[in-house]
C-alpha cells in the first residue's frame, strides 16, 4: 500500500501539505518554544509597567529584588526559547529541503521514467532554490502563530488597561494584513516568473558552454551570446520587478506598523493625561507600542513567504507530477541476452528488422546519421515503446515488459556525446568504484597514452565536461567507461569519430577482443570497426538493405563502398 509520503504530489498545495504533515512534531515543538519567546517579549513591557506601578506604592528593597528576579526569568525564558525553538525549526527546514532536493534530482536523473519539459539548468534551479523556499513553510507557520500570540497577548494586556487600546491593536492588525495581502499575491506571481526566467537563463548558459567549441568552429558564438543576453536581460528585468514589489511590501508594512504603534502611544498618552489609566499602565502601553512593531512586522511578512513557498512548490510540481514516459514492467531478460528489432517504425526508421545473437559483434552502417540516432534512442529506452511501431526484444522479452532496472543492468547504450564529469580519470571510467575491468578498458580504448602523460596516472584530475582533455581523449575516456561496465549488451554510437586512423584501427581490434562472447552493437561508419565486426548491417532509408562482412560488402556493393571507404 502506498503511504501519503510516497505518493506523487499532484500540485504545489500537495507538496506544501506533505511538508507540513511530516514535520508536524518539530513544528509543534518549535511553535510552543517560539510562542514562549514572543509571550516573554510581550511580558517584558507589561512587567515594567507593573514594576513601576508597585514600586511607586511600595518603595522597598524587597520589591526591587523581586522585580529584578522577575525580569531575569523573563529574559532567560526569551533567550532559551528562541535558541532551542529556532534550532528545532531550522533542522526540520534543512532536512525537508534535502528531501525535496533528492526527490527532484531523482526525477531529473530518470529521463526514462519521467517526461519533464524542462532543461537541466531549470531542473537544477528547482532542486536547489525552489526546494529551499518550499521548505521555508516549516519555519513560516510557527513564526506566524507565535507572532499572532504576541499580538493577542499585547491586545489583551492593553485591553485590560483600557478597552480602546486593545481594540485599536486588533483593528489595526486586521487592517494592516488586509492591505498587505494584496501585495503578497503580487509577490508570489512575480517570484514564480522570476524563478522561471532565471532557470531558463541558467539552462541557456549551460547549453552555450557545452557547445562553445563547435560554435566557435562555424562562427555561431556571437549569435549564441546575443541569445543568452536576451534571456539574461529578461531575467534581470523580472528580478528588478520582484525587488520593487518586495521593497514596496517591506516599506508599506513598516509604515503601517509604525502608524499603529504611534496611534497606540498617542492614545495611551491621551488616556493617561485624562486620568483614565495609571502611570504604570502608560509605561506598559508605550513599551508594548514599541515592542509590537517586531511581531507585527514578522506577522505581516509571513504572507509574503507563504506565497513564495507556494510559487516554488508549484514549480517543483512541474517536475514531480510529470507523467511517466512509460509504465515499466517487472520482467528480466533471459540469461542468453540477444537483441531483436522486429518491424520498428520510428522517426527515420521504416519497419527496421534484424536480430543480434547473444555474444555476437554486429556493426550497423546507417547511411542516414539520424537513423543511427533514432535506433540508439530506442535501445536506450529514451523513447517510450508506445510511441513507435513494432517490437524490441532483449533476451527474448519485450522491452516494454522489462523493468527499467533490468534494462540498465543488462543493456548499456553509450552515446557519441557522453558526458565527462569533474573528478579523475579513474572516477570517470569507474564511477561506482566496483568494476574489475578498468585496466582492460583503459588498454582497449587506447587511453593508455593519456594515463602515461601524467604522473598521477588514473588519478589525474579531470575538469568539468573534460575541459582539460582533447576531443579524442574525451571520446576514448567515454569508451573506456562503457567497456569497464562489462554490460551483457553494449551499444556504441560513433565511438571513434574524434581519433586518428591508426588509433581507430587499434581500438577496433581491442574492442572486438575484449567483448568476445558479449553482445555488442556498434553504430558507425568507421571502416576499422566495420571490419572488426562479425557482420555488418547496412541501413538505408530506415530499413536493412544489405547484410554481410565488411570486406564482402566492399567487393560487391558499390554504394556501401562509397559510403564507408576513406
Amino acid at each position: 500500500m502506498t503511504t501519503p509520503d510516497t505518493q506523487r504530489p499532484r500540485s504545489g498545495s500537495d507538496i506544501l501539505s506533505t511538508a507540513l504533515r511530516r514535520n508536524i512534531g518539530a513544528m509543534a515543538g518549535g511553535t510552543l518554544l517560539m510562542g514562549m519567546y514572543q509571550a516573554g517579549e510581550t511580558a517584558f513591557p507589561i512587567a515594567l509597567g507593573l514594576i513601576v506601578e508597585h514600586t511607586m506604592r511600595d518603595r522597598s528593597l524587597g520589591a526591587l529584588g523581586l522585580s529584578i528576579a522577575v525580569l531575569a526569568v523573563i529574559i532567560t525564558t526569551v533567550s532559551l526559547s528562541w535558541r532551542f525553538g529556532m534550532r528545532i525549526l531550522q533542522k526540520a527546514n534543512t532536512t525537508e529541503a534535502h528531501r525535496w532536493r533528492v526527490k527532484v534530482a531523482a526525477c531529473g536523473l530518470q529521463p526514462v521514467a519521467r517526461d519533464v519539459d524542462l532543461k537541466s539548468g531549470e531542473v537544477l534551479t528547482i532542486a536547489t532554490e525552489d526546494a529551499d523556499q518550499t521548505a521555508d513553510i516549516i519555519e513560516v507557520v510557527p513564526l506566524l502563530i507565535s507572532s499572532l500570540v504576541a499580538v493577542v497577548v499585547a491586545a489583551v494586556a492593553l485591553g485590560l488597561a483600557d478597552i480602546r487600546l486593545g481594540l485599536l491593536v486588533i483593528v489595526g492588525t486586521v487592517a494592516i494584513l488586509s492591505c498587505l495581502s494584496v501585495l503578497s499575491k503580487r509577490i508570489g506571481t512575480s517570484t514564480q516568473e522570476q524563478q522561471a526566467r532565471v532557470a531558463r537563463a541558467g539552462a541557456k548558459v549551460a547549453d552555450l558552454i557545452t557547445g562553445l567549441r563547435p560554435l566557435h568552429g562555424f562562427g555561431g558564438n556571437h549569435a549564441a551570446f546575443r541569445s543568452y543576453r536576451e534571456v539574461s536581460t529578461e531575467a534581470k528585468v523580472q528580478a528588478v520587478t520582484v525587488a520593487k514589489v518586495n521593497g514596496a511590501y517591506a516599506g508599506t508594512a513598516l509604515a503601517l506598523n509604525a502608524v499603529l504603534a504611534g496611534a497606540v502611544t498617542l492614545t495611551a498618552g491621551w488616556l493617561a493625561f485624562d486620568g483614565r489609566i495609571s502611570i504604570g499602565e502608560l509605561v506598559m502601553a508605550v513599551g508594548l507600542a514599541q515592542f509590537i512593531m517586531e511581531p507585527l512586522k514578522l506577522f505581516s511578512e509571513m504572507p509574503k513567504y507563504v506565497m513564495m513557498a507556494r510559487a516554488s512548490a508549484e514549480r517543483m510540481a512541474l517536475v514531480l507530477t510529470a507523467p511517466p514516459v512509460m509504465t515499466p514492467g517487472s520482467e528480466h531478460p533471459a540469461e542468453s541476452v540477444d537483441v531483436e528489432i522486429d518491424c520498428v517504425r520510428y522517426g527515420t526508421l521504416r519497419k527496421l528488422k534484424f536480430q543480434v545473437s547473444a555474444g555476437e559483434f554486429v556493426a550497423i552502417a546507417a547511411y542516414q546519421p539520424r537513423a543511427a540516432a533514432d535506433l540508439a534512442s530506442i535501445l536506450a529506452v529514451n523513447v517510450p515503446p508506445g510511441t513507435y511501431e513494432g517490437t524490441v526484444r532483449v533476451g527474448g522479452r519485450d522491452l516494454a515488459d522489462l523493468s527499467v532496472e533490468a534494462v540498465r543492468e543488462h543493456v548499456l547504450v553509450n552515446p557519441y556525446d557522453a558526458e565527462i564529469f569533474a573528478g579523475t580519470l579513474r572516477s570517470n571510467i569507474d564511477p561506482s568504484g566496483t568494476s574489475r575491468m578498468v585496466p582492460e578498458a583503459v588498454e582497449a580504448s587506447m587511453l593508455t597514452d593519456v594515463v602515461a602523460l601524467h604522473r598521477e596516472g588514473l588519478d589525474y584530475g579531470v575538469r568539468d565536461r573534460g575541459a582539460n582533455l582533447s576531443g579524442g581523449q574525451r571520446q576514448r575516456l567515454s569508451l573506456a567507461r562503457a567497456l569497464a561496465a562489462d554490460s551483457d549488451v553494449l551499444v556504441l554510437h560513433d565511438p571513434t569519430t574524434a581519433v586518428d586512423a591508426v588509433t581507430e584501427q587499434l581500438i577496433a581490434r581491442n574492442v572486438a577482443k575484449l567483448r568476445r562472447g558479449r553482445t555488442t552493437i556498434v553504430l558507425t561508419s568507421s571502416p576499422a570497426l566495420l571490419d572488426a565486426a562479425d557482420r555488418v548491417l547496412v541501413v538505408d532509408d530506415g530499413v536493412v538493405t544489405a547484410e554481410d562482412t565488411h570486406r564482402n560488402l566492399l567487393a560487391t556493393d558499390e554504394d556501401y563502398c562509397l559510403a564507408v571507404a576513406r
